[in-house]
């Protein structure tokens, strides 16, 4: 299996932390890309028309992406319970791979607004309204940090990487301090070999 891939993508991420869950990673070869949403890798977008990472072939010929088809194909490959199978505790970890999803969404258009867009056309309105999305995700996720505890899925696995890549991209956002129990909880979950491994690309 391959996996094109950028080292601080946190879609990446999530797809490498779910392989180290279900034992898989050591089969994923990773090629290096250059992505980007303007300047496009033609290379990647040969085998992806978006031109996104992750991008994914297994063995057996199948071309997969986005981040959320390639952690449930390993999961099914793993025969794994990242993805819970049926009933309410699936809906949970689906909704909650959604919402930390959103957040990465969220983070990455400040993101491509502060690195990628030319400064006289950035609108700071439009990286406020983003950033609002993160800070309510957040606030909600405070008061359910006690039913997150011992849940390992793909909707704990993804909003772990979505706090990691808030600590690697804005730090100065120091979400931390008006988040605590939510820190707490992020602070447990990294010990996790799976994200202790992914982050050292």
């Amino acid at each position: 299996m391959k996996l094109y891939f950028s080292p601080f993508s946190p879609y990446v991420r999530k797809c490498l932390v779910t392989a180290h869950e279900l034992g898989l990673d050591q089969r994923i070869e990773l090629l290096p890309c250059a992505a980007h949403p303007v300047q496009r890798d033609a290379k990647l977008v040969a085998d992806n028309p978006l031109g996104k990472i992750p991008t994914f072939f297994s063995d057996d010929g199948l071309v997969l992406f986005d981040s959320r088809v390639i952690c449930e194909y390993l999961n099914d490959l793993g025969q794994g319970s990242i993805f819970p199978p049926a009933g309410r505790a699936r809906w949970e970890a689906l909704t909650l791979h959604s919402l930390a999803d959103g957040m990465l969404d969220a983070a990455l258009l400040i993101r491509y607004e502060l690195t990628a867009r030319p400064e006289a056309l950035r609108w700071a309105d439009w990286q406020a309204g983003q950033m609002a999305k993160i800070e309510a995700a957040m606030g909600a996720l405070d008061g359910q940090v006690t039913a997150l505890k011992g849940r390992v899925d793909i909707g704990t696995l993804a909003l772990a990487c979505a706090l990691g890549y808030l600590d690697l991209r804005f730090a100065d956002m120091a979400w931390r301090s008006r988040h605590a129990p939510l820190a707490a909880w992020c602070a447990e979950f990294m010990q996790r070999p799976s994200m202790q491994a992914s982050w050292s690309l």
